[in-house]
């Protein structure tokens, strides 16, 4: 064999050794609901998707599309990271369930995991945490330290996520100061820093000292801190840049174990469309450092609340509790049901104001 041949057939082997190995990475897509940086929701997100790099290595390659709307830009999203040879694609808001759904019953053989949603099919999986755990250290540590008695929240969607959310954390609020207010707006958004900042200046204008938020940008933070006599608490990452004050904690979600696990199963063959559902003792909630501007004796009282959601011993949603129209809903002692949860759509006895259609 004459060189060029032997060049030529070196160069063919090589390429061919290139493509197999490109084709035995396993390519993993994240569609997010809004930018990276949010210092929230999708930064969390996205630093499980950085985990799955770090753990992997070469044997994955991630790709990720931020600021993705909800709806029909959401389904050409989803498209196209599927178009482009993604083996598994994450979508990270609940608005992105009909849109994942859709499109993962034209790609049969891609495996899909949406966020926060109910529906499934054989290969779209369904993943949640149980926020609601971490709401109620939220409103045990609110409740102890409103001096105003009003706490504000800052709600994005009417949604069960949210309602359980703000039912958590008012149950606990008022269990240790039965004086407690709740002021709730609906910010109908994930995601604007202006909106959330003028809702938070709306709540302090109301009263409240205390504002809890279920949106993703740190401008209620800011806000607060302007305010100077508010605290707050970081959502979904720990926003600790405003501590020890107005962050006094946090609830983090941890998603990286769930993701880098979702990768494995994929790569292995065993993956399978199941509902994870999982909170404080799973380690996918968890809830930020308390402040030195929490007492003592308070931080004690939320971390022991912490320790008894974690081991099980304890349930937000534990009887007596009324419905908002003061119809029975669970006896003394009776939990709520996941079913009920996942499709909670009223608010407990004592909040005001009605839940948006």
């Amino acid at each position: 064999m004459n060189l060029t041949k032997l060049l030529a057939t070196a160069a063919l082997a090589l390429g061919l050794a290139t493509t197999a190995m490109a084709q035995d990475k396993t390519k993993v897509g994240f569609i997010y609901v809004g930018p990276i940086g949010d210092g929230g929701w999708t930064y969390e997100h996205d630093k499980g998707r950085l985990a799955v790099e770090e753990h992997f290595g070469d044997k994955v390659e991630t790709v990720y599309q931020e600021s993705v709307p909800e709806g029909a830009d959401a389904e050409r999203a989803i498209t196209q990271m599927a178009l482009q040879g993604a083996d598994l694609i994450f979508t990270t808001s609940f608005g992105y369930m009909e849109p994942t759904l859709a499109v993962a019953g034209k790609f049969p053989n891609v495996k899909f995991e949406h966020a926060t949603g109910f529906k499934t099919a054989p290969n779209l999986a369904t993943y949640s945490a149980r926020f609601y755990e971490g709401r109620a250290v939220q409103g045990h540590i609110a409740g102890k330290m409103t001096k105003s008695n009003i706490v504000g929240y800052i709600a994005s969607f009417p949604i069960p996520e949210v309602i359980r959310g703000i039912n958590s954390a008012y149950i606990h609020a008022k269990k240790v100061n039965p004086d407690v207010e709740f002021k709730i707006i609906w910010a109908y958004t994930w995601f604007d820093p202006a909106k959330e900042a003028d809702a938070a200046t709306a709540l302090i204008e109301q009263g409240a000292d205390v504002i809890l938020q279920h949106t993703d940008s740190t401008a209620p933070q800011a806000a607060a801190e302007k305010a100077g006599t508010v605290i707050t608490f970081g959502q979904a990452s720990d926003m600790g840049e405003y501590a020890p004050m107005p962050r006094v904690s946090s609830i983090i979600d941890n998603w990286a174990p769930y993701y880098i696990a979702r990768t494995q199963a994929v790569m292995d063959g065993t993956w399978e469309s199941v509902q994870t559902w999982d909170g404080i003792g799973a380690g996918m909630v968890g809830i930020g450092e308390i402040s030195n501007a929490v007492p003592e004796d308070v931080k004690a009282e939320a971390l022991a609340l912490k320790a008894a959601l974690a081991d099980g011993s304890y349930h937000p949603f534990t009887g007596p509790l009324k419905k908002q129209d003061g119809s029975d809903w669970l006896a003394t002692g009776e939990t709520a049901d996941d079913g009920t949860l996942l499709g909670m759509n009223f608010y407990v006895q004592g909040i005001t104001g009605d839940i948006p259609n």
